[in-house]
């Protein structure tokens, strides 16, 4: 797993980062069981071991180290062997809302592993782990298993049940909440790796304020991302075209590279943020979520499109990379669908500097919508 690999100074480091932020939980409750907010928890996690936070990218890892895609969770430990939520497929409802039991369980569960397959691709990641921080009466308890796929060869006992169908795959229990669009997963936590005491403070907020007036602590927010905005996959009317965008291998005119491809920028991307990428003119380097820089440009009329210099490392990437494609075999919506994914995020560092990161179904069209109003 990954816990009991890290260095002794770094667990130590984790632990008491953890004992920090459960000994303030009469913030929350009165309950002798230390909380932990989930948010916290992750960003414990990358602060203590150094991994990088993938919270912000909507995939099914929430924190990268090396080559291992971490999911991270916190809940109380009940029974030792309670279920917890490790996917939501709301914007996929069409695809599986008409299907019997069997058939839903079966296109849930390709849905599952699918984003699984498309995380681990992205990030380039060698494989996946579930991190728990399982809370119980004053204390901490760490447990770690893998994130297995779902077999589906060997899904068995599907049970109906009110709001929910229950079924398992020869490793797991799952249950399916049908209203929520929400995979469930049964976490056994024994054996416990890692555990310790946490001392939860009578009355947190009097010790903070001790500690403010002693220090005279000053805070300053450090900002790293200048800016934000989301670009589609697609075209209009959520259509990836066959001549265009990422399908822009297939465009007539000359003899195309198969990697030849583009992400679109929307006009109205350019009137709202005039500002945002550099001119036509300008390179600029672009962090993929594997941690390469690729080097890109803004093109064509209008600067319509974002492309990598050398007009081929983008499809390599994009296509080959992680969305696992063929040569001549065309992107469509549907399979966006299937991924969860139809856009990009870019975060501007500087004006030489960009991030980019896949985006949930319906991202860039939220985005449109809130700088539309304003």
């Amino acid at each position: 797993m990954f816990f009991q690999t890290q260095k002794p100074e770094l667990k130590k480091e984790y632990e008491h980062f953890l004992k920090i932020a459960g000994c303030l939980s009469n913030l929350f409750s009165e309950s002798d069981i230390p909380y932990l907010y989930y948010r916290v928890a992750e960003k414990v996690f990358c602060r203590a071991f150094g991994a990088e936070d993938l919270s912000r990218s909507d995939v099914s890892a929430d924190a990268k180290k090396d080559a291992i895609g971490i999911g991270l969770k916190t809940f109380l430990a009940n029974n030792n062997k309670t279920f917890q939520k490790v996917a939501e497929f709301n914007s996929d409802r069409r695809l599986y809302e008409n299907l019997s039991p069997e058939n839903l369980i079966k296109k849930v569960s390709e849905l599952r592993n699918a984003r699984i397959e498309f995380t681990e691709n992205a990030h380039a990641l060698e494989n996946s782990i579930y991190h728990c921080v399982v809370r119980n009466k004053g204390k901490f308890l760490i447990f770690e298993e893998a994130m297995d796929k779902v077999d589906i060869s060997n899904i068995k006992n599907i049970t109906e049940r009110k709001g929910s169908i229950a079924f398992n795959d020869g490793k797991h229990d799952y249950s399916f909440l049908v209203s929520k669009s929400t995979l469930t997963k049964r976490f056994i936590t024994e054996p416990i790796v890692y555990e310790f005491n946490v001392d939860i403070l009578e009355d947190p907020l009097l010790e903070l304020k001790k500690l403010l007036e002693k220090t005279d602590l000053h805070f300053e927010k450090e900002v790293k991302i200048k800016q934000t905005i989301y670009l589609p996959l697609y075209g209009r009317n959520q259509t990836v075209f066959e001549k265009s965008g990422l399908n822009q291998w297939n465009a007539g005119g000359r003899d195309r590279h198969p990697n030849e491809v583009y992400i679109p920028i929307p006009a109205e991307i350019h009137k709202n943020f005039p500002s945002f990428f550099p001119d036509r003119e300008t390179p600029f380097d672009l962090k993929l979520p594997n941690g390469n820089i690729m080097q890109s440009k803004v093109c064509q009329d209008g600067g319509k499109a974002l492309m990598s210099y050398s007009n081929r490392e983008l499809g390599q990437w994009i296509l080959r990379d992680v969305l696992k494609l063929k040569e001549g075999e065309f992107l469509t919506y549907e399979r966006l669908q299937i991924l969860g994914i139809d856009s990009v995020r870019i975060d501007k560092i500087d004006n030489t500097n960009f991030e980019i990161n896949f985006a949930r179904i319906g991202s860039y069209e939220q985005f449109k919508n809130m700088y539309e109003k304003e």
